[in-house]
């Protein structure tokens, strides 16, 4: 029985051991980060993975991000935003609370979900994205910009902008820009 107890306990810090290094070796490659923003009472934070460019194509039906197909919206776990206050984004209630982000990439316009469902994991083993659309709170469509400058991590922003905020997706030469406000401004 000791034995036993003994060879469980070192299996199970082993697997905890390998994890532990994974999900570092993962994460050095797409590393974690978070915007912030803040303005009296209204409180906003961003969470995400932010993978690097590495000379592939993004955005293209054959890339990296295909069209047409729902992505993370990072890397890792899926993006998230949690709010204090109510959000209109585009006419559209985004309650206080803890949301995943998950967009539909095209070449013209991208579609973005906000989720309430939080996995642990943005895909699943067949490499496709954990969204459960019935979960699915607000869904918005916005137009693809573009720049010169090629962006090659994926990076996230708060931006405001004169009455409005905006949540700003950039990377490669892709840029796209949800507009919202707080309720009751």
């Amino acid at each position: 029985m000791k034995k036993t107890v003994i060879i469980v306990g070192s299996l199970a810090l082993i697997l905890v051991v390998a994890f532990i290094f994974l999900k570092r070796q993962i994460k050095s490659a797409s590393p974690e980060d978070g915007v912030d923003f803040n303005e009296g009472d209204l409180k906003i934070h961003v969470f995400y993975n932010r993978p690097l460019k590495k000379g592939r194509v993004i955005y293209a039906a054959d890339g990296l991000v295909p069209f047409g197909k729902v992505w993370r919206t990072g890397a890792n776990e899926p993006t998230t935003i949690e709010t204090n206050k109510t959000l209109l984004i585009k006419g559209q209630e985004l309650k206080p609370g803890k949301y995943s982000i998950w967009t539909i990439p095209d070449a013209e316009s991208w579609k973005v979900i906000f989720n309430s469902d939080v996995p642990a994991w943005g895909i699943n083993f067949n490499g496709e994205s954990n969204r459960e659309p019935a979960a699915d709170v607000v869904t918005v469509e916005v137009p693809v910009g573009h720049t010169e400058t090629e962006i090659e991590q994926f990076t996230i922003s708060l931006e405001k902008t004169g009455d409005e905020m905006e949540l700003i997706f950039l990377w490669d030469k892709t840029v796209v820009a949800v507009p919202f406000i707080a309720a009751g401004q």
